[in-house]
């Protein structure tokens, strides 16, 4: 038999194995599915016919250990309640999202936690005081860092903040700006604000008149009925070797 076989067997064997762990609740019912009626007729015993079946001497389909059965049986349970912790931990997860910001953050929840995107929030809006202040926000950092869950829900504002990576208060001036683990804040650029992704080192450029924020970067501005102004700056974030 040739290797190209071999591998095509070997995968019509897991294919068929992943079908019977998830057809099948228990090995009983596994077994019970590969007796016939005529093996029934001639043992004249359930028993025996399903030990028969496991052993591989009857049966109309795939030889699936008992062991092998239970194992992956447990695999699949731990995978989906592996899944459901996940979901749970989601701050926009069952949440009625009205504004368009919120579930633009909500749809990029998932990936910037796992780490497979690194979205900077730029936010300009009015504060308590009604002054105009503007701020880049590191959104997967903001994450681990804060409840987003009230965000999510309403009931508090997102607002810039000192700690934010880049903070600007347009009526008192105040300026700050601050690196986080997936950002470093370059500022002496003469063309603006600039940001280095620490994991793949690739420079995010957020000047709204730059033909490019950068490569694997995207610019989307988006339509909010709660800020004055939201744009996001999307980074496919790739590991650099």
């Amino acid at each position: 038999m040739s290797t190209q076989s071999s591998l095509k067997m070997e995968n019509d064997i897991h294919v068929s194995s992943d079908q019977i762990i998830t057809e099948f609740n228990t090995y009983e019912e596994f077994l019970d599915s590969q007796i016939t009626p005529l093996d029934l007729y001639y043992l004249e015993d359930e028993e025996v016919a399903r030990q028969l079946v496991e052993l591989g001497y009857r049966g109309s389909g795939e030889v699936l250990k008992r062991e092998d059965f239970e194992a992956k049986k447990r695999a699949i349970e731990a995978s989906r309640l592996a899944s459901r912790m996940h979901q749970k931990i989601l701050a926009s997860a069952g949440k009625q999202l009205q504004d368009t910001f919120l579930k633009a953050l909500a749809d990029r929840e998932d990936d910037n936690r796992r780490g497979n995107l690194n979205t900077i929030i730029f936010l300009r809006t009015c504060n308590n005081r009604k002054q105009e202040v503007s701020a880049y926000i590191d959104f997967a950092h903001s994450l681990q860092t804060e409840d987003w869950e009230v965000y999510f829900s309403g009931r508090k504002k997102l607002l810039p903040k000192l700690s934010d990576l880049s903070y600007y208060n347009w009526e008192t001036q105040t300026t700050a700006f601050n690196p986080t683990p997936y950002y470093q804040v370059i500022t002496d650029n003469r063309d603006g604000l600039l940001f280095m992704n620490k994991k793949d080192r690739k420079i995010l450029n957020v000047d709204p008149k730059a033909q490019s924020p950068g490569e694997d970067s995207v610019r989307i501005s988006v339509n909010s009925s709660i800020y004055l102004q939201v744009v996001l700056y999307d980074h496919i974030s790739r590991q650099k070797t």
